[in-house]
Order: C-alpha cells, then sequence, then structure tokens
C-alpha cells in the first residue's frame, strides 16, 4: 500500500483497510500481539450511524449530558442489540479469529476490549475459532453507563436502577496455543508465550485501575472510545514478554494503540476502515505518543 492509504510514524505503520482483507495477505506468524478495541456494537460504526452520532443526532449513540465542565464522548446502545444481532456478532467475530490465527505467531496473546453485555458471544466466539482464553483483563473505572431510573419514570420509581452503574470494563485475553514443548521453548524460538512483567517484584496482574479519558487526550483525538494512555500503555507493555516483536490493532480507530506502543518503543501496525477515524490517527499518534500522563496506581480515594 502506498500514498493515502498508509500511514508511518516511528516504528508505527497505520493502513486504510479492511482487517478482513487485510489478514489475507499478511504473512503467517509475524505478529507477536494483538492489542484492540473493536466495534462490538456491531451497528455503531455503520456509516449512517456514524454520519447521526457526527451530527449529534444519536442514532444508536447515546448523547450524555455535560459533566465535570465538559461534553462526555457519545456511548454506544449495546442494549438495543436484538438476538439477530448478538448471533451476527458471535459469527463477525469467529470469522475475524479464524483470519487472524495465520498471521499469529505461536503464543501471540490477544488482548480485547468489551462490554459486559457482549463479552460473552465475543469469547464463545474467540475460543471457537480455537484461540486458547487466558482470563480477562480488568479495567478498574467508572463510567456514565448504568445506573439509570427508569425511563419516563424517575419520580415514580426513584429508588430503582434498571442496571448497574458501571465501574469495570472487561478486557478479554486470549493466545495462540504455543508450538513448542514449554512456554521457555517457545519464548526462545517466537518470543512469545508470556506476559511482560512491571518489574522483577511485581508481575502483569489482571486488574488496572484507571480512569476516564482525559480531556487532554480527547482534545487530541476525538473518538468515542478512545481509551487513556496510561491504561493502553500497561497493556501494549505487556502483551510482548521480551519486548520484541509487532503489535497488531485491526480496529485502530484513532491510533491509541500504535501511540502507546511507539511510545513503549515496540513496533506496531494498525488498520482502520473508517476514511475519517484514519486521517484522525494521522494526526493523533505523534501527539499522543508525546504525551507524560501518570497512570493510576490505587482505588479512587
Amino acid at each position: 500500500m502506498s500514498g493515502a492509504s498508509e500511514f508511518k510514524y516511528g516504528r508505527a505503520k497505520l493502513f486504510h483497510a479492511d482487517c478482513l482483507a487485510w489478514l489475507k495477505g499478511c504473512a503467517e506468524k509475524s505478529i507477536h500481539a494483538v492489542v484492540t478495541d473493536p466495534p462490538y456494537g456491531i451497528h455503531e460504526y455503520t456509516d449512517e450511524q456514524q454520519q447521526k452520532m457526527r451530527a449529534g443526532k444519536g442514532g444508536v449513540w447515546r448523547l450524555p449530558p455535560a459533566y465535570d465542565g465538559h461534553t462526555r464522548s457519545p456511548l454506544p446502545r449495546f442494549t438495543t442489540l436484538t438476538p439477530k444481532d448478538l448471533k451476527h456478532l458471535r459469527e463477525f467475530f469467529n470469522e475475524w479469529a479464524i483470519a487472524l490465527r495465520p498471521a499469529l505467531a505461536p503464543g501471540a496473546h490477544v488482548f480485547m476490549a468489551a462490554n459486559p453485555l457482549v463479552s460473552t458471544y465475543i469469547s464463545m466466539a474467540l475460543s471457537d475459532a480455537g484461540l486458547e482464553r487466558r482470563g480477562e483483563v480488568v479495567r478498574a473505572v467508572m463510567t456514565m453507563r448504568g445506573g439509570d431510573r427508569p425511563k419516563n419514570a424517575h419520580e415514580e420509581f426513584s429508588d430503582v436502577s434498571v442496571m448497574p452503574r458501571s465501574q469495570w470494563e472487561p478486557w478479554l485475553l486470549y493466545r495462540e496455543p504455543i508450538e513448542c514443548k514449554t512456554v521457555a521453548d517457545n519464548l526462545r524460538k517466537y518470543k512469545t508465550g508470556g506476559l511482560r512483567r512491571i518489574s522483577d517484584e511485581q508481575p502483569f496482574g489482571d486488574l488496572i485501575w484507571s480512569h476516564p479519558t482525559r480531556k487532554t487526550e480527547k482534545s487530541i483525538a476525538n473518538h468515542p472510545s478512545l481509551k487513556p494512555q496510561s491504561f493502553m500503555r500497561a497493556i501494549v507493555r505487556a502483551s510482548l514478554p521480551l519486548g520484541e516483536g509487532v503489535v497488531l490493532d485491526p480496529f485502530a480507530g484513532s491510533g491509541s494503540t500504535l501511540a502507546a506502543a511507539e511510545y513503549v518503543g515496540y513496533e506496531s501496525i494498525g488498520l482502520e476502515r473508517d476514511a475519517e477515524y484514519f486521517a484522525l490517527a494521522q494526526d493523533a499518534i505523534p501527539k499522543l505518543a508525546k504525551l507524560e500522563v501518570k497512570a493510576r496506581s490505587a482505588p479512587p480515594s
């Protein structure tokens, strides 16, 4: 690819491409980790719904009121998904995982953001494709989801919340099965199979205290699903156990995974099919990668 369909910055490469089509031409065993936040609501990233969201008309996107001094990003309405939608969701990610596996080096880990309402369907899809489930990483964060009283009956049912207020986000963790007899042998051959420790004394853990994405980062990359660099850098760093290899984000959005990889010092590849997000990422990746941010190491007081 060349011209407007490809962007490079440091060790990062971003392609304006559909991930399923791109994966068909990807060299076997060339990807050593995947870190991605896919459009798991199915409808919200169609051209029609993107136009409604960008015009402030909502559609399947919920437009939260302004809070703590700035406008909140739109949120997809996952509760609108029908049984048919959920079936399609599972089928798509099964197809995606099957297409992805040949590109993965044995032992490569896949970190995938999800939502409690759809994570079981995605998890089944990845498992059915032959990827090995390795647990979940919990991003502990207070969001604007849930906690609302029944619509148009706030006063009548003042003591009722329709759903619990969301205080966490699941990140599914899968692995391409190792090829060697032991993880140590797989690390020697492919540099994959495990997760990079935080330090000699501290292993990578499955609970990461986080915070909503800061206004500074949103001003750089105005994407509705943007995750904070403090969190992205933590999981991107963990994804390559020896700090070597290529990290892939097949649903790159505004490029936050690639920016995190660039900050950490990893080689990365991103794929984004939406032209506006592809253009946004070209501007955002260098700026996000240069940000100095502080990770939250404990729950909020």
